[in-house]
């Protein structure tokens, strides 16, 4: 796969932590699978990975906590 941002040929699987902001809080998510650009770094997440982010972080604005971290992993 091409980089979308710098559109060079060097993609490969990795992953990532992922930042949100709530309106009560911060979640953070770590070990995230992902497409990562060995060039510049730019990171893609498929929509399999995403629709999982959506529900973790709904269920995260249940939690009273002002900073929630997570392990995907675990999540997932």
């Amino acid at each position: 796969m091409k980089c979308l941002l710098c559109k060079a040929d060097s993609m490969v699987a990795s992953t990532n932590t992922y930042f949100a902001q709530l309106p009560n809080g911060y979640v953070i998510i770590e070990n995230v699978p992902c497409l990562k650009c060995t060039q510049c770094g730019e990171v893609v997440y498929s929509t399999s990975v995403m629709e999982r982010i959506d529900e973790i972080l709904k269920a995260a604005q249940a939690v009273a906590s002002k900073i929630f971290i997570m392990n995907y992993t675990e999540a997932a």
